[in-house]
């Protein structure tokens, strides 16, 4: 989506003076943006947040749903203080990981669609850590992408 050098100038300038705002004018503005009443108990930082989100989000476009729906998740697991899950990141093809494992490196390239090691293709980080260990890991804990890889690296 190209945005016009207009359309973000207008957009700064109004970031810019929120700041300076009233809160009764920061409540209407809230009211116009998301079509309804703020909080009645709601912090000033989070008013000025709020409306800098949704105006930002009106002129640059909102989160794709996938982002959406791993913040929605994040936000449940936090609401019940359960741990929040991150998953390993995507990496793009021809990225190298090497792992050290009983005094031998193993390097593995991840490919468009699996991984390649010893010139062989995986389907996954997970088969290749059963590999090298003879047991079941967790591929991304095993190359340390997670962060329990520093207890792992242990072993």
């Amino acid at each position: 989506m190209a945005h016009k050098a207009a359309d973000l100038a207008a957009l700064n300038a109004d970031l810019d003076t929120l700041s300076s705002v009233s809160r009764e004018d920061l409540h209407h503005r809230w009211t116009e943006l998301y079509r309804t009443n703020p909080p009645s108990r709601i912090s000033r930082q989070f008013l000025l947040r709020a409306i800098a989100y949704r105006l930002q989000e009106k002129a640059l476009g909102s989160l794709k749903p996938s982002v959406r729906r791993i913040l929605d998740k994040a936000a449940i697991d936090c609401a019940y203080g359960k741990e929040i899950a991150v998953s390993a990141p995507a990496f793009k093809s021809g990225t190298r990981l090497l792992r050290e494992w009983r005094g031998k490196t193993h390097e593995v390239t991840i490919l468009d669609e699996g991984v390649l090691y010893h010139g062989a293709r995986f389907r996954s980080l997970s088969e290749v850590a059963r590999a090298i260990t003879g047991t079941r890991w967790s591929g991304p804990r095993f190359f340390g992408l997670n962060r329990r890889s520093d207890v792992d690296a242990t072993r």
